[in-house]
Formats: C-alpha cells, structure tokens, sequence
C-alpha cells in the first residue's frame, strides 16, 4: 500500500503559535479560541490537547471553521503568518504533487527569530500584553543601538493593526494597549540608522503612529492626550520635512479642535493642512482637509464661508482616487464625505438637511466597519430628533444600540446620550419610549 503524502513527513514544532500563546497557559488559549468561535458564531472544541498538537506541528492546516476563528483572533494575518503550512501543500493535489520531493521550508520554522517578531509585531495589538507589545517592535530590556528595516516594518504594521482594531471596535478598549508601543517607538527614534531612506521611514512611521493614539485619545474622550499626541507627529512631521505627515497632523489637530470647541483654530488647522499637501499629489488629501476647514466655519457661524468650503471639497473629491493619496484615508470615501456635511448642517442649524445627509452616510456605509456605521447611525438619531422626527430617531437609537456590543466608542455613547435628551420630552411618540428604557437600561448597567 503506497504510503500517504505526509506520513513520512516529520512534524516540526509550530514556534509561531506558541509565541502568539504568550503567557497564558494552553488551557487559557483554548478558552480565548473558544470565546472567539462564539464571537463569530463557529463553534470549535478546543482544548488543551488541541493547542499541544498544533504547537507540536502535528495539525500543519487547521480545517476551515479553525481557520476562521484565529484570522478572526489575529486580524489582518495569514494561516501561514500563524506558522501554518499553505492548504494547498497539505491535502488535495498540491500535496500530492509534493511526495518524493523534500518538504519546503516553512518560512517560519527555520532560523526564525526575524520572521516570528514580524508575526508579533502584526498581532501585539491582539494580545493585550505591554510585554509582547515592547518585544513585537524588536526592543529587549536595554537600549536599541540601531533601527534597521525590521523594526520600520514594525512600526508601519502597528499602525494598520490600530486602525483595523478601531473601524472593527472602537478606541475605548485600545487606548491603553496602544500607548506602550508608542513609547518603544520612540525609543527607536535615538537609536543609529544604517541609512538616511531608513530615518526618514522611521519617523514618519512614529508619526503616523503617534497620530493613531492620538485618534484612539480623541474617540475615547481623552483631549488632552490627543492633542499632546497629534503635537508629537507634527513635530516629528516637522524634523523630518515629511508634508504629508505634516498633513495628516494638521488634518486630525483641525477635527480635535471643533470637538474641543474651538472653531477658529480647527480653520487655521485646516488651511495650514492644506498648505502642506500641495505638492502631494492627491485630490483627496486636500478634499478632507477642506471638510476640516468647513467644520470649523460652521463652528464659527459663517454660513457662507462654510459652504464654499464644502463646494470646493466636493469638487476635489470628485477627481476621484490617486496613487498618491496616503494609506490613512483608505476610511474617506462618499460615505464619510456625505457624514462631515451632516455634521457641518448640523452645526449650523439644518437639521433636517443633516438629516439627510447622515442617512445616506449609513445607507453608503460597509456593516464591515463597525465604528464608523454606528457613528453615522449616531448622527443620524440625533438630527433627526433636532429635526422633529422622534420615532425615526428612536429607531436609528436603536440601531446604534445594537453595535455598541461590539463598538467601545465614548465619541459614540456621547452623542447617544445626547439624542436621548433631545427625545425625553417626546416619550410618547411612538417607539421613543422603548428606546429611552433601554437606553437606561445600559446605563445601569455600565
């Protein structure tokens, strides 16, 4: 009898998997796999003999309801990244295809201490630990002598992880994890560089960096921080001659400023922005920036100047996307766009229009970003109770209601709590009184 594909095939320990294990004990993992099943309606049994096996390499490819669940667990990694071997290697033709030729080195199961940091550096926002966090972005107990292409990867991944855990969550349950990799790396900024390419990567990584604190301190209430953050990447912005970092800072210090109540500077903000991403290349840069700018008029009252600033906004957003447009604005699509004219409208008074427009932001916007549609959601309850429409707005209350599970937003809640206000004195229009009870519920309950 010919012998199966992988029968002769030696197992090699998963070191990836256990390293993603941390501290906790195979019993403790299995128990988070199984909470993370439940989380996306799988149901898995794992247990402690299943968390040896896979760190053991005895499962090289775990069967798909498995799969789900740790992409689930590690967002924005890959069964491979976990130090799982590709499907197509282990079952079906292309594992057949491989007997009789030696197996081909796993990528992370060989000399690996570079690849398996890469892991960690793309999965210590999932893990919750200020440990694996100072370790994902290569610092050990002592100073760092030199920054090399490893630890800017690094820095670059845990961006994108914070904004993939924040359009998913929200910033509340993210701050607090956010702000020690933050600290390591700025730690990398004193360290020597092989290469001047390699700084200037560097800082405006720790800028950008800097900068997605600063929003998880923004949406969670924490001002001050955020603007102490946002004034740390305009400085690096600064040192580094890096216009679109300088933009970025500019664009987010110009929002901060309006919900701070201070109009004029969220203008001044924004046109300095603007300045910055001249020569950048994209349309839609200057676009948002605008939309900063048209915030903050309406801050200020100034209808006219605030709608020449959406006029000009939506010109620019109608030349459509650019190579050069910055990764960070990968969330400014029509959805957001018809969101910050809600709340320009809603600035000034026209409820009804910032009505309108906010429904269409939730109509536009993906269920995949879970913040985002529970924000415009939220805007949407609160113009329309402005406007005079109680029963709508108690069913976009509760739709909100609904997402706020899943999204830890205190920017949300906050605008939640000020649409039940407004309706309080409406209880008996229909559905608003089911609404106000539960949102007391919640709140008993917090």
């Amino acid at each position: 009898m010919a012998s199966s594909p992988t029968q002769h095939r030696q197992a090699e320990p998963n070191q990836v998997f256990r390293m993603l294990r941390g501290q906790r004990s195979p019993g403790e993992f299995a128990a988070a796999v199984r909470r993370a099943a439940r989380e996306i309606g799988e149901q898995v049994a794992c247990d402690a003999r299943y968390i040896g096996r896979v760190e053991a390499g005895e499962i090289r490819c775990p069967n798909y309801a498995y799969e789900r669940v740790f992409l689930h667990m590690f967002p924005g990694l890959t069964l491979t990244d976990l130090g799982f071997s590709a499907r197509e290697t282990v079952r079906g033709r292309g594992a057949r295809a491989a007997v009789g030729a030696p197996p081909p080195e796993a990528p992370h199961l060989t000399i690996q201490k570079n690849e398996e940091s890469d892991v960690l550096r793309r999965a210590f926002m999932t893990s919750g630990s200020a440990t694996v966090a100072a370790v994902s972005l290569g610092l050990g107990p002592g100073p760092v002598r030199r920054a090399g292409e490893s630890e800017v990867n690094a820095v670059a991944e845990a961006v994108r992880q914070i904004r993939l855990l924040d359009d998913r969550h929200g910033a509340d349950s993210l701050y607090q994890r956010a702000a020690q990799p933050l600290r390591t790396a700025y730690m990398l900024l004193d360290a020597n560089t092989a290469r001047q390419a390699t700084s200037d990567r560097l800082h405006a990584g720790v800028g950008e960096l800097a900068i997605s604190v600063g929003w998880l301190a923004h949406d969670s209430g924490r001002y001050n921080d955020a603007r102490s953050h946002y004034a740390e990447a305009l400085a690096t912005a600064r040192m580094a001659g890096d216009p679109a970092l300088e933009a970025h800072a500019f664009c987010n210090t110009s929002f901060l400023a309006r919900d701070m109540r201070r109009p004029r500077e969220a203008v001044r903000a924004a046109q300095a922005g603007i300045r910055a991403a001249q020569h950048i290349g994209s349309s839609r840069l200057p676009a948002l920036l605008t939309l900063r700018e048209a915030g903050g008029w309406a801050g200020l009252g100034d209808r006219a100047a605030c709608e020449a600033a959406l006029s000009r906004a939506k010109t620019l957003f109608a030349h459509g996307t650019r190579d050069a447009d910055p990764e960070w604005m990968s969330f400014f699509a029509e959805a957001e766009l018809e969101l910050l004219e809600a709340q320009c409208r809603a600035t000034l008074g026209d409820w009804s229009h910032a009505a309108r427009h906010a429904r269409r932001a939730a109509a536009l916007q993906s269920p995949l970003f879970a913040r985002n549609l529970a924000l415009y959601r939220a805007e949407l309850a609160g113009d329309l109770a402005r406007a005079g429409v109680p029963d709508e707005a108690a069913a976009a209350g509760h739709q909100v209601m609904d997402l706020l599970g899943e999204v830890q937003s205190s920017r949300i809640r906050a605008m939640l709590s000020d649409t039940v206000r407004v309706l309080l004195p409406h209880r008996r229009a229909a559905g608003v009184s089911s609404f106000l009870e539960r949102h007391a519920a919640t709140q008993r309950r917090a």
